[in-house]
């Protein structure tokens, strides 16, 4: 056996960093063949964003991607990425759930499981570890790195004996915004092998442009697996490439004996198939250092990006980039992964667009008293009580928080039934709803019509101008049709200076860029006090019942807004009389109820 041996993430982290998680399983299962050849550690494939955008944006079932994709690789072991008690949703679930969830996820594929925890706390690893370790398959227990005054290179040694005394089969240093520098590696890496008798795998992504340079130094102290990404798609918010590191490591004591050759046709495949989602590929394409800073995750910047789009805020990244360093000191310096970076990062978006904690999200409200597990240092105490006062807490959570969670999958079992009008249902179905309860009802309805199929977009014929009325003075205008996100917008070009021609009819008006579908109009307010939605969301559940007589500040509704909940507050007392229903799409500032 090499000395080192790689894990390709082209099947589940190379495109969720570069390209929105989009990638479809038609553009992976042809390259399979190859990729069982090569001889890697394992292939990961499932888990992190894959689940949920299978189901919200695909329309693919991600169980089924994964059954394809193992009998497609019959030779390579396949790894996913499992957030500890959250599995792959936001919340933490009872451990009926947890092993349910792990079972099946062994059933169907999985034979690597990457657990970690977003705030390192091990009893959030100790459920997830006891039932995979029943399944038989391989644990590896992650360390989720980050640069604060409370992470130490003894915290992590610390944390890797517990994680070991668990039951890991293999530990990761996950290093997820690039943060670990490649001498810090080579110390931490030989600090944890003086510690513990487990192999070490290291995740870096090549955000900041160290990641090659680190890798190199972790296999110089001891590390047995590397995470990398075949080249087409490495680099940028992604991972060092493949076949780099191969080279790297040729003729010296840490080969990896892999065939180059093979590789580069592995990667002229991909090259191709990255062709079809230009339309999701992530700007932050070089070496990003303000990221040595915030510390945001490379996954996440693409997310961030289209969600500031979507708030029509797009210019305000530089201060939101900013605002995550102040945010995770307040809320006691979590790593930031999913979910910590996400609820770190909207409340950043958050604090810029309404003022510093202003509008908490109910998951920071979650994160401030405890209910994700243990920081790693104290939080700011002022928000903390904030948070607190708004659950109508007396104090902050100390336990295990799942502790307080009860059995839970009868339960969302029967919600299945009747959601899908069976008597039976599949553990898959079941477990699909109880990960994204919001998004899986309209994924089962869509279901059977199959995947979404993107392909590469044929370049656009330079526009032809149409013969329009010349202006005063002679000065010629010509008209064009431009296409903004699919829909077709008459406009007229005039030189500076001269008259705009009077339209015939009423000029459509053309959409607020965003990366959301237009929302529907609301209903004109008839009068007294109106609410409007403070970002563009999906509005997901009334708080209170049509007609209610409601106050100043109380809350009426909950939107949800990059994947975090908001609650929207009545701007003063009155009847409420709701303009839009549960589930409607809407834009920020648009009107969504009167308090008459």
């Amino acid at each position: 056996m090499a000395k080192v041996q790689l894990t390709d993430l082209v099947l589940r982290d190379a495109h969720q960093s570069l390209l929105a998680t989009r990638m479809t399983t038609a553009d992976m299962l042809p390259i399979c063949p190859q990729l069982d050849k090569v001889g890697y550690f394992a292939l990961e494939a499932w888990g992190g964003a894959t689940f949920d955008s299978c189901i919200r944006f695909l329309n693919e079932d991600p169980w089924e991607r994964l059954r394809q994709l193992k009998k497609a690789l019959p030779n390579t072991r396949i790894m996913m990425l499992l957030r500890g008690q959250n599995l792959l949703g936001y919340r933490h679930y009872a451990d009926d759930v947890v092993a349910k969830f792990v079972e099946a996820a062994a059933k169907n594929g999985v034979d690597v499981f990457r657990i970690f925890d977003a705030v390192n706390d091990p009893r959030n690893f100790k459920a997830a570890t006891d039932a995979a370790k029943k399944t038989g398959k391989h644990v590896q227990a992650a360390i989720s790195y980050a640069t604060t005054p409370f992470h130490t290179i003894q915290s992590y040694v610390d944390l890797a004996k517990e994680l070991a005394a668990e039951g890991a089969d293999s530990l990761c240093i996950k290093d997820m915004a690039g943060l670990l520098k490649p001498y810090d590696a080579y110390e931490l890496v030989k600090a944890i092998k003086k510690a513990v008798d487990l192999p070490i795998e290291i995740h870096s992504h090549s955000t900041t442009g160290m990641s090659v340079a680190t890798l190199a130094k972790a296999a110089e102290a001891g590390a047995e697996i590397l995470d990398t990404v075949i080249s087409s798609l490495a680099m940028g918010t992604s991972h060092s490439p493949t076949e780099t590191m191969v080279e790297i490591f040729k003729g010296t004591p840490y080969d990896t004996g892999l065939d180059t050759n093979l590789l580069l046709d592995i990667a002229a495949y991909f090259r191709e198939v990255r062709k079809n989602y230009k339309k999701f590929e992530s700007s932050f394409l070089g070496a990003d250092t303000r990221i040595l800073v915030s510390q945001v995750p490379g996954g996440m910047l693409s997310n961030l990006e289209s969600q500031l789009k979507e708030q029509g805020a797009s210019d305000k990244i530089d201060e939101v980039l900013k605002e995550i360093a102040v945010v995770q000191k307040d809320f006691g310096y979590p790593p930031l992964v999913t979910p910590t970076s996400q609820i770190v990062g909207t409340q950043a978006v958050f604090n810029v667009l309404f003022g510093r904690y202003n509008k908490l999200t109910g998951e920071s409200m979650d994160l401030l008293v405890g209910k994700y597990g243990k920081c790693p240092a104290p939080k700011n105490p002022e928000v903390v009580k904030k948070a607190l006062e708004t659950l109508k807490m007396e104090k902050e959570i100390t336990h295990r928080p799942a502790d307080d969670i009860p059995n839970e999958f009868a339960k969302l079992e029967e919600e299945t039934k009747k959601l899908l009008g069976t008597e039976k249902v599949a553990v898959e179905d079941v477990l699909t709803y109880a990960m994204f309860p919001k998004v899986a009802p309209d994924f089962f309805k869509k279901r059977d019509q199959g995947p979404v199929k993107f392909t590469a977009e044929p370049e656009a014929p330079k526009a032809a101008p149409a013969a329009a009325a010349a202006p005063a003075g002679g000065a010629q205008a010509a008209k064009y049709v431009v296409n903004v996100n699919g829909a077709d917008y008459t406009v007229v070009v005039r030189p500076e200076g001269t008259m705009a021609i009077a339209p015939a009819a009423a000029p459509q008006a053309a959409p607020a860029a965003s990366a959301a579908p237009a929302a529907p109009a609301a209903a004109a307010p008839s009068g007294g006090h109106v609410v409007e939605a403070p970002v563009a969301g999906t509005i997901i559940k009334y708080s209170v019942n049509e007609g209610a007589s409601v106050s100043a500040g109380q809350t009426i509704m909950i939107i949800e807004s990059m994947k975090m909940e908001l609650e929207i507050k009545a701007t003063g007392s009155g009847s409420i009389h709701f303009l839009v229903s549960t589930g409607t799409q809407v834009a920020a500032h648009q009107p969504v109820a009167e308090l008459k």
